[in-house]
């Protein structure tokens, strides 16, 4: 793959992160706390630092090999987190309205 594909992806990654942050932003002023609340303050977190890992894509090639592990191992984690935190979000959501 050349490094102009490889940067476009890059870039289309971080307008996609960009995207989602302003869309959680407006979604979190629309709520009202409780459960979804509190969790949604985790998913913004969670969306910035991935939109930061997405920038330091050009950097990639200058980085040690074990730096560069460690970076992706930990945007593996937040990864999992995301998920993790979005499916007990849909869960408490749909037992909510269950009740």
């Amino acid at each position: 793959m050349s490094f102009d594909l490889i940067g476009l992806v890059g870039l289309a990654a971080v307008i996609v992160m960009l995207v989602n942050l302003v869309m959680a932003i407006v979604l979190k002023s629309q709520l009202s706390g409780g459960m979804v609340g509190k969790r949604w303050n985790i998913l913004i977190v969670l969306v910035v630092m991935f939109m930061a890992g997405y920038l330091i894509l050009p950097f990639l090639n200058r980085m040690p090999i074990e730096t560069l592990r460690a970076i992706v191992s930990f945007i593996f984690l937040g990864g999992a987190i995301y998920v993790l935190i979005t499916i007990r979000l849909i869960y408490g959501i749909i037992r909510e309205l269950s009740s």
